[in-house]
Protein backbone atom coordinates (compact mmCIF):
# COMPACT_ATOMS: atom_id res chain seq x y z
CA UNK A 1 0.00 0.00 0.00
CA UNK A 2 1.19 3.48 -0.84
CA UNK A 3 0.90 5.27 2.51
CA UNK A 4 -0.37 8.78 3.15
CA UNK A 5 3.11 9.76 4.36
CA UNK A 6 4.68 8.57 1.12
CA UNK A 7 2.22 10.62 -0.87
CA UNK A 8 2.89 13.68 1.23
CA UNK A 9 6.59 13.25 0.78
CA UNK A 10 7.67 12.16 -2.80
CA UNK A 11 -21.13 44.71 10.91
CA UNK A 12 -23.71 42.23 11.96
CA UNK A 13 -22.47 39.46 14.15
CA UNK A 14 -24.89 36.92 12.74
CA UNK A 15 -24.79 37.73 9.04
CA UNK A 16 -22.58 39.38 6.50
CA UNK A 17 -23.67 42.60 4.82
CA UNK A 18 -24.80 42.12 1.24
CA UNK A 19 -22.01 44.33 -0.02
CA UNK A 20 -19.29 42.01 1.25
CA UNK A 21 -18.67 40.04 -1.90
CA UNK A 22 -21.98 38.17 -1.95
CA UNK A 23 -21.02 36.11 1.10
CA UNK A 24 -23.70 33.65 2.20
CA UNK A 25 -25.68 34.34 5.37
CA UNK A 26 -23.86 33.05 8.42
CA UNK A 27 -25.58 30.41 10.51
CA UNK A 28 -25.22 30.59 14.26
CA UNK A 29 -25.69 27.70 16.73
CA UNK A 30 -29.48 28.07 16.68
CA UNK A 31 -29.67 27.80 12.88
CA UNK A 32 -27.51 24.67 13.08
CA UNK A 33 -29.94 23.05 15.48
CA UNK A 34 -27.65 23.69 18.47
CA UNK A 35 -29.12 25.38 21.53
CA UNK A 36 -25.87 26.54 23.12
CA UNK A 37 -22.57 27.87 21.76
CA UNK A 38 -19.45 25.81 22.29
CA UNK A 39 -16.90 26.92 24.87
CA UNK A 40 -13.31 28.04 24.43
CA UNK A 41 -11.89 24.77 25.73
CA UNK A 42 -14.08 22.70 23.41
CA UNK A 43 -12.88 24.77 20.47
CA UNK A 44 -9.28 24.38 21.63
CA UNK A 45 -9.76 20.61 21.63
CA UNK A 46 -10.97 20.77 18.05
CA UNK A 47 -7.99 22.93 17.07
CA UNK A 48 -5.42 20.64 18.73
CA UNK A 49 -6.92 17.51 17.18
CA UNK A 50 -7.15 19.09 13.73
CA UNK A 51 -3.46 20.00 13.59
CA UNK A 52 -2.13 16.66 12.54
CA UNK A 53 -2.85 15.70 15.33
CA UNK A 54 0.23 16.61 17.34
CA UNK A 55 1.17 13.06 18.28
CA UNK A 56 0.91 11.74 14.72
CA UNK A 57 3.11 14.62 13.56
CA UNK A 58 5.67 14.36 16.36
CA UNK A 59 5.97 10.57 16.38
CA UNK A 60 5.45 9.60 12.75
CA UNK A 61 5.11 12.13 9.94
CA UNK A 62 7.52 14.92 10.88
CA UNK A 63 10.52 12.75 11.88
CA UNK A 64 10.06 10.51 8.84
CA UNK A 65 10.11 13.50 6.50
CA UNK A 66 12.98 15.13 8.40
CA UNK A 67 15.06 12.02 7.73
CA UNK A 68 15.77 13.42 4.29
CA UNK A 69 17.67 16.26 5.96
CA UNK A 70 18.34 14.66 9.34
CA UNK A 71 21.44 16.69 10.19
CA UNK A 72 19.26 19.85 10.13
CA UNK A 73 16.13 18.30 11.65
CA UNK A 74 15.52 21.20 14.02
CA UNK A 75 15.83 23.80 11.28
CA UNK A 76 13.46 21.79 9.07
CA UNK A 77 10.78 21.99 11.74
CA UNK A 78 11.30 25.71 12.30
CA UNK A 79 11.19 26.54 8.60
CA UNK A 80 8.06 24.43 8.16
CA UNK A 81 6.32 26.28 10.99
CA UNK A 82 7.27 29.64 9.47
CA UNK A 83 6.14 28.58 5.97
CA UNK A 84 2.73 27.56 7.24
CA UNK A 85 2.37 30.97 8.84
CA UNK A 86 1.32 32.30 5.41
CA UNK A 87 -1.87 30.21 5.12
CA UNK A 88 -2.61 30.69 8.79
CA UNK A 89 -2.37 34.48 8.48
CA UNK A 90 -4.73 34.47 5.48
CA UNK A 91 -7.32 32.36 7.29
CA UNK A 92 -7.18 34.71 10.27
CA UNK A 93 -7.47 37.67 7.89
CA UNK A 94 -10.72 36.28 6.56
CA UNK A 95 -11.99 35.23 10.00
CA UNK A 96 -11.68 38.78 11.32
CA UNK A 97 -14.68 39.67 9.11
CA UNK A 98 -16.40 36.33 8.36
CA UNK A 99 -17.51 33.61 10.75
CA UNK A 100 -19.83 30.70 10.14
CA UNK A 101 -20.20 26.99 9.34
CA UNK A 102 -19.13 27.56 5.74
CA UNK A 103 -15.49 27.96 6.76
CA UNK A 104 -13.35 28.40 3.66
CA UNK A 105 -16.47 28.48 1.50
CA UNK A 106 -17.68 31.56 3.36
CA UNK A 107 -14.22 33.11 3.09
CA UNK A 108 -14.11 32.56 -0.66
CA UNK A 109 -17.66 33.84 -1.17
CA UNK A 110 -16.84 37.06 0.68
CA UNK A 111 -13.90 37.61 -1.67
CA UNK A 112 -15.04 36.32 -5.05
CA UNK A 113 -18.77 35.65 -4.90
CA UNK A 114 -20.95 32.53 -4.61
CA UNK A 115 -20.03 30.86 -7.91
CA UNK A 116 -16.32 30.71 -7.18
CA UNK A 117 -17.11 29.75 -3.59
CA UNK A 118 -19.32 26.88 -4.71
CA UNK A 119 -16.53 25.54 -6.93
CA UNK A 120 -14.10 25.83 -4.01
CA UNK A 121 -16.52 24.09 -1.65
CA UNK A 122 -17.13 21.26 -4.13
CA UNK A 123 -13.41 20.55 -4.38
CA UNK A 124 -12.97 20.77 -0.62
CA UNK A 125 -15.94 18.50 0.12
CA UNK A 126 -14.75 15.91 -2.42
CA UNK A 127 -11.31 15.89 -0.86
CA UNK A 128 -12.45 15.34 2.69
CA UNK A 129 -15.23 12.91 1.86
CA UNK A 130 -12.65 10.74 0.11
CA UNK A 131 -10.31 11.20 3.07
CA UNK A 132 -12.97 9.94 5.48
CA UNK A 133 -13.46 6.89 3.27
CA UNK A 134 -9.84 5.81 2.80
CA UNK A 135 -8.13 6.84 6.04
CA UNK A 136 -9.43 3.85 7.98
CA UNK A 137 -7.35 1.73 5.59
CA UNK A 138 -4.28 3.76 6.56
CA UNK A 139 -4.96 3.15 10.26
CA UNK A 140 -5.77 -0.54 9.90
CA UNK A 141 -3.25 -1.66 7.28
CA UNK A 142 -0.32 0.76 7.77
CA UNK A 143 -0.19 2.10 11.31
CA UNK A 144 -1.57 -0.55 13.64
CA UNK A 145 0.46 -3.52 12.24
CA UNK A 146 3.65 -1.62 13.17
CA UNK A 147 2.31 -1.23 16.72
CA UNK A 148 0.53 -4.54 17.32
CA UNK A 149 1.65 -7.29 14.91
CA UNK A 150 -1.21 -9.48 16.08
CA UNK A 151 -3.66 -6.87 14.81
CA UNK A 152 -3.41 -8.45 11.35
CA UNK A 153 -5.92 -11.10 12.44
CA UNK A 154 -8.53 -8.43 13.13
CA UNK A 155 -7.97 -6.11 10.17
CA UNK A 156 -11.22 -6.96 8.41
CA UNK A 157 -13.19 -6.42 11.61
CA UNK A 158 -11.45 -3.12 12.37
CA UNK A 159 -12.02 -1.85 8.83
CA UNK A 160 -15.74 -2.17 9.48
CA UNK A 161 -15.86 -1.22 13.17
CA UNK A 162 -13.81 2.02 13.03
CA UNK A 163 -16.17 3.81 10.59
CA UNK A 164 -19.16 2.64 12.66
CA UNK A 165 -17.53 4.03 15.80
CA UNK A 166 -16.76 7.39 14.18
CA UNK A 167 -20.28 7.72 12.80
CA UNK A 168 -21.73 6.68 16.15
CA UNK A 169 -19.80 9.38 17.97
CA UNK A 170 -21.04 12.09 15.60
CA UNK A 171 -24.65 10.83 15.55
CA UNK A 172 -24.65 10.80 19.36
CA UNK A 173 -24.69 14.59 19.21
CA UNK A 174 -22.40 17.58 19.32
CA UNK A 175 -21.73 17.41 23.05
CA UNK A 176 -20.68 13.76 22.95
CA UNK A 177 -18.54 14.31 19.84
CA UNK A 178 -16.80 17.34 21.32
CA UNK A 179 -16.11 15.39 24.50
CA UNK A 180 -14.45 12.60 22.51
CA UNK A 181 -12.45 15.09 20.47
CA UNK A 182 -11.38 16.87 23.67
CA UNK A 183 -10.21 13.62 25.26
CA UNK A 184 -8.27 12.71 22.13
CA UNK A 185 -6.68 16.17 22.10
CA UNK A 186 -5.65 16.04 25.76
CA UNK A 187 -4.43 12.45 25.59
CA UNK A 188 -2.31 12.83 22.49
CA UNK A 189 -0.88 16.15 23.62
CA UNK A 190 0.15 14.54 26.92
CA UNK A 191 1.78 11.64 25.07
CA UNK A 192 3.51 14.02 22.65
CA UNK A 193 4.90 16.07 25.55
CA UNK A 194 6.08 12.89 27.28
CA UNK A 195 7.71 11.62 24.08
CA UNK A 196 9.43 14.97 23.60
CA UNK A 197 10.68 14.83 27.19
CA UNK A 198 12.06 11.32 26.73
CA UNK A 199 13.77 12.32 23.50
CA UNK A 200 15.34 15.46 24.97
CA UNK A 201 16.48 13.59 28.07
CA UNK A 202 18.23 10.76 26.24
CA UNK A 203 19.35 12.26 22.91
CA UNK A 204 21.56 15.32 23.13
CA UNK A 205 20.41 17.95 20.63
CA UNK A 206 23.40 19.16 18.60
CA UNK A 207 23.57 22.85 17.71
CA UNK A 208 23.92 21.78 14.07
CA UNK A 209 20.31 20.55 14.17
CA UNK A 210 19.25 24.18 13.80
CA UNK A 211 21.91 24.98 11.21
CA UNK A 212 21.95 24.52 7.45
CA UNK A 213 24.27 21.51 7.53
CA UNK A 214 22.00 19.43 5.28
CA UNK A 215 22.16 19.98 1.50
CA UNK A 216 20.02 22.95 0.47
CA UNK A 217 17.79 20.85 -1.77
CA UNK A 218 17.07 18.26 0.91
CA UNK A 219 16.50 21.00 3.47
CA UNK A 220 14.00 22.79 1.25
CA UNK A 221 12.11 19.61 0.34
CA UNK A 222 11.87 18.39 3.94
CA UNK A 223 10.73 21.82 5.17
CA UNK A 224 8.11 22.17 2.45
CA UNK A 225 6.73 18.68 2.93
CA UNK A 226 6.53 19.17 6.69
CA UNK A 227 4.67 22.47 6.24
CA UNK A 228 2.06 20.62 4.14
CA UNK A 229 1.21 18.47 7.16
CA UNK A 230 -0.50 21.39 8.94
CA UNK A 231 -3.15 21.90 6.24
CA UNK A 232 -5.97 20.55 8.42
CA UNK A 233 -5.48 23.65 10.54
CA UNK A 234 -8.27 25.17 8.44
CA UNK A 235 -10.86 22.77 9.91
CA UNK A 236 -11.56 24.71 13.13
CA UNK A 237 -12.83 27.67 11.09
CA UNK A 238 -15.88 25.59 10.21
CA UNK A 239 -16.68 25.49 13.93
CA UNK A 240 -15.94 29.13 14.76
CA UNK A 241 -19.52 30.20 14.06
CA UNK A 242 -20.65 28.04 17.00
CA UNK A 243 -18.61 30.04 19.49
CA UNK A 244 -20.50 32.49 21.68
CA UNK A 245 -20.56 36.27 21.34
CA UNK A 246 -20.53 38.64 18.41
CA UNK A 247 -18.23 38.50 15.40
CA UNK A 248 -15.33 40.20 17.15
CA UNK A 249 -15.58 37.94 20.19
CA UNK A 250 -15.74 34.84 18.02
CA UNK A 251 -12.69 35.97 16.09
CA UNK A 252 -10.71 36.50 19.27
CA UNK A 253 -11.74 33.10 20.60
CA UNK A 254 -10.86 31.48 17.28
CA UNK A 255 -7.47 33.15 17.10
CA UNK A 256 -6.69 32.33 20.71
CA UNK A 257 -7.69 28.68 20.40
CA UNK A 258 -6.13 27.91 17.03
CA UNK A 259 -2.96 29.93 17.47
CA UNK A 260 -2.41 28.41 20.92
CA UNK A 261 -2.93 24.92 19.51
CA UNK A 262 -0.57 25.62 16.62
CA UNK A 263 2.23 26.93 18.84
CA UNK A 264 1.84 24.00 21.23
CA UNK A 265 1.94 21.55 18.33
CA UNK A 266 5.01 23.18 16.80
CA UNK A 267 6.77 23.16 20.19
CA UNK A 268 6.28 19.43 20.80
CA UNK A 269 7.27 18.59 17.23
CA UNK A 270 10.51 20.58 17.45
CA UNK A 271 11.30 19.03 20.83
CA UNK A 272 10.65 15.50 19.53
CA UNK A 273 12.41 15.84 16.17
CA UNK A 274 15.35 18.24 16.63
CA UNK A 275 17.39 15.82 18.81
CA UNK A 276 17.19 13.16 16.09
CA UNK A 277 19.90 15.02 14.19
CA UNK A 278 22.23 13.17 16.58
CA UNK A 279 20.48 9.83 16.02
CA UNK A 280 19.19 9.80 12.43
CA UNK A 281 18.61 6.04 12.45
CA UNK A 282 15.39 6.67 14.39
CA UNK A 283 13.93 8.62 11.47
CA UNK A 284 14.04 5.47 9.35
CA UNK A 285 11.90 3.41 11.74
CA UNK A 286 8.31 2.58 10.78
CA UNK A 287 7.12 4.87 13.58
CA UNK A 288 10.16 6.91 14.71
CA UNK A 289 8.59 8.12 17.95
CA UNK A 290 7.69 4.59 18.91
CA UNK A 291 11.28 3.47 18.27
CA UNK A 292 12.58 6.25 20.53
CA UNK A 293 10.09 5.29 23.23
CA UNK A 294 11.01 1.60 22.97
CA UNK A 295 14.69 2.35 23.29
CA UNK A 296 14.58 4.77 26.22
CA UNK A 297 11.25 4.29 28.05
CA UNK A 298 10.23 0.68 27.55
CA UNK A 299 7.80 -1.36 25.49
CA UNK A 300 4.67 -0.22 27.32
CA UNK A 301 5.23 3.44 26.57
CA UNK A 302 6.19 2.60 22.99
CA UNK A 303 2.89 0.78 22.45
CA UNK A 304 1.02 3.70 24.03
CA UNK A 305 2.71 6.07 21.56
CA UNK A 306 1.92 3.80 18.61
CA UNK A 307 -1.74 3.38 19.52
CA UNK A 308 -1.87 7.10 20.24
CA UNK A 309 -0.69 7.81 16.70
CA UNK A 310 -3.56 5.71 15.31
CA UNK A 311 -6.06 7.48 17.58
CA UNK A 312 -4.55 10.82 16.59
CA UNK A 313 -5.33 10.10 12.94
CA UNK A 314 -8.84 8.99 13.91
CA UNK A 315 -9.29 12.26 15.78
CA UNK A 316 -8.53 14.23 12.62
CA UNK A 317 -11.24 12.20 10.89
CA UNK A 318 -13.75 13.27 13.55
CA UNK A 319 -12.89 16.94 13.10
CA UNK A 320 -13.19 16.51 9.32
CA UNK A 321 -16.61 14.97 9.88
CA UNK A 322 -17.55 18.06 11.92
CA UNK A 323 -16.31 20.43 9.21
CA UNK A 324 -17.88 18.53 6.30
CA UNK A 325 -21.28 18.45 8.00
CA UNK A 326 -21.16 22.19 8.71
CA UNK A 327 -20.12 22.99 5.15
CA UNK A 328 -22.95 20.89 3.69
CA UNK A 329 -25.45 22.69 5.91
CA UNK A 330 -24.08 26.11 4.94
CA UNK A 331 -24.21 25.36 1.20
CA UNK A 332 -27.50 23.45 0.97
CA UNK A 333 -29.50 24.66 3.96
CA UNK A 334 -30.27 21.04 4.88
CA UNK A 335 -30.79 20.29 8.59
CA UNK A 336 -27.51 19.46 10.30
CA UNK A 337 -28.85 16.24 11.82
CA UNK A 338 -29.79 14.90 8.39
CA UNK A 339 -26.36 15.80 7.01
CA UNK A 340 -24.55 14.08 9.90
CA UNK A 341 -26.63 10.93 9.33
CA UNK A 342 -25.96 11.04 5.58
CA UNK A 343 -22.19 11.29 6.00
CA UNK A 344 -22.38 8.48 8.55
CA UNK A 345 -24.15 6.24 6.05
CA UNK A 346 -21.44 6.87 3.43
CA UNK A 347 -18.68 6.25 5.96
CA UNK A 348 -20.18 3.01 7.29
CA UNK A 349 -21.02 1.70 3.82
CA UNK A 350 -17.46 2.31 2.62
CA UNK A 351 -15.94 0.00 5.24
CA UNK A 352 -17.04 -3.32 3.69
CA UNK A 353 -16.26 -2.01 0.20
CA UNK A 354 -12.66 -1.31 1.20
CA UNK A 355 -12.29 -4.98 2.18
CA UNK A 356 -12.50 -5.93 -1.49
CA UNK A 357 -9.03 -4.54 -2.17
CA UNK A 358 -7.88 -1.99 0.46
CA UNK A 359 -4.50 -1.40 -1.17
CA UNK A 360 -5.84 -0.58 -4.61
CA UNK A 361 -8.81 1.45 -3.39
CA UNK A 362 -6.58 3.46 -1.06
CA UNK A 363 -4.09 4.18 -3.84
CA UNK A 364 -6.87 5.18 -6.24
CA UNK A 365 -8.52 7.59 -3.80
CA UNK A 366 -5.61 9.37 -2.15
CA UNK A 367 -4.35 11.19 -5.26
CA UNK A 368 -7.66 12.85 -6.23
CA UNK A 369 -8.30 13.61 -2.57
CA UNK A 370 -5.02 15.47 -2.05
CA UNK A 371 -5.22 17.17 -5.46
CA UNK A 372 -8.72 18.48 -4.72
CA UNK A 373 -7.60 19.58 -1.26
CA UNK A 374 -4.71 21.71 -2.48
CA UNK A 375 -6.67 23.09 -5.41
CA UNK A 376 -9.48 24.18 -3.08
CA UNK A 377 -6.98 25.86 -0.76
CA UNK A 378 -5.33 27.57 -3.74
CA UNK A 379 -8.65 29.15 -4.71
CA UNK A 380 -9.17 30.57 -1.21
CA UNK A 381 -5.62 31.91 -1.06
CA UNK A 382 -5.65 33.40 -4.57
CA UNK A 383 -8.74 35.57 -4.00
CA UNK A 384 -7.55 36.95 -0.67
CA UNK A 385 -6.27 40.28 -2.11
CA UNK A 386 -9.78 40.98 -3.45
CA UNK A 387 -11.15 40.42 0.04
CA UNK A 388 -8.59 42.77 1.59
CA UNK A 389 -9.29 45.45 -1.03
CA UNK A 390 -13.01 45.29 -0.35
CA UNK A 391 -12.35 45.83 3.35
CA UNK A 392 -9.93 48.69 2.81
CA UNK A 393 -6.91 46.76 4.05
CA UNK A 394 -3.25 47.16 3.18
CA UNK A 395 -2.57 45.53 -0.17
CA UNK A 396 1.19 44.96 -0.01
CA UNK A 397 1.04 42.60 3.02
CA UNK A 398 -1.98 40.89 1.43
CA UNK A 399 -0.04 40.16 -1.76
CA UNK A 400 2.96 38.88 0.22
CA UNK A 401 0.77 36.51 2.22
CA UNK A 402 -1.02 35.39 -0.93
CA UNK A 403 2.24 34.69 -2.74
CA UNK A 404 3.56 32.60 0.17
CA UNK A 405 0.32 30.66 0.70
CA UNK A 406 -0.22 30.05 -3.02
CA UNK A 407 3.36 28.82 -3.36
CA UNK A 408 2.72 26.26 -0.62
CA UNK A 409 -0.55 25.13 -2.23
CA UNK A 410 1.11 24.80 -5.65
CA UNK A 411 3.89 22.81 -4.02
CA UNK A 412 1.24 20.56 -2.49
CA UNK A 413 -0.24 20.00 -5.94
CA UNK A 414 3.19 19.28 -7.39
CA UNK A 415 4.01 16.75 -4.66
CA UNK A 416 0.66 15.06 -5.19
CA UNK A 417 1.25 14.72 -8.92
CA UNK A 418 4.84 13.58 -8.54
CA UNK A 419 3.95 10.84 -6.05
CA UNK A 420 0.85 9.64 -7.91
CA UNK A 421 1.03 6.47 -10.04
CA UNK A 422 1.00 8.67 -13.16
CA UNK A 423 3.61 11.14 -11.96
CA UNK A 424 5.96 8.46 -10.66
CA UNK A 425 5.72 6.21 -13.73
Amino acid sequence: MTTFLARMMGSGADQTRSGEGGAPPLLGPARLGQTLPIGQWAFAGVAVTALGGPLALAALYAPSIAGGAASSAGLVMVLAAVAFGFPLAIWFGYARHVSGPGGLYSFTAAAAGPRVALAQASLWALSYLLYLVYTTAQIVYDTLPAVLPGEVRYQSLLEVVIPVALAGVMIAGRRAALLVVGLIAAGQLALAVALSGVTLAHVSTPASSFGASAPAGSLGIASGQTALLFVCGSLPFFMSGELGGDLRQRFRATRRGLLGAYLATVAVIIAAVAPLAAAPAFTRAEIPGMAVAERFAGHGFAVAVGIGVAVSVGGVMLVEYFALSRLATAVTGWPLRRVVLGIGVVLVAAGPVLLINPDEIYDNLITPSLFALWLSQLVTFAVYPRFVARHGGRMRPAWVLTAGACALAVYGLWVTIQTSPIGSS
